[in-house]
């Protein structure tokens, strides 16, 4: 049995499904970006076609963090209960040193097992997502 868990103070889901899924004593997060609960993406600027402009990749990371962290703590878990951390990239070369750099400030207590793909885009105008598994 699972309990589906969503919570308003972080961003909606894109699509039709939780926030999170507790089965047992493990928590599943869904794919959680870097947008904001009044649906922004920090420090983005597009043209009047959608396409970027600038952006700043560094507070994406941040705010990502930011949004694991609250659907964590709304889900009876907490940051040092990361098990596992699955990270989309939509350009390695580019982002995955900052993202590692990161990543290293907020993982130096907990270190959860990580895997980082590149993939070719996200359904948002964002450069980054997470994927987690935590324990409750």
């Amino acid at each position: 049995m699972s309990e589906r868990i969503s919570t308003d103070k972080a961003p909606k889901p894109v699509g039709l499904y939780p926030h999170a899924r507790k089965v047992g004593n493990l928590l599943f997060l869904s794919g959680i970006g870097p947008r904001t609960t009044t649906d922004e993406i920090p420090d983005l600027q597009l043209d009047k076609n959608g396409n970027f402009l600038a952006f700043d990749f560094e507070a994406q990371c941040r705010s990502v963090f930011d949004n694991i962290r609250i659907v964590l703590e709304e889900s009876g878990s907490s940051w040092d209960q990361l098990v596992d951390v699955t990270v989309f990239l939509v350009d390695m070369k580019r982002d995955f040193a900052t993202y590692n750099r990161i990543y290293a400030e907020y993982f130096k207590d907990n270190q959860p097992c990580r895997t980082t793909v590149e993939i070719n885009s996200l359904p948002t105008p964002i450069a980054i997502e997470l994927k987690c598994i935590a324990t409750i």
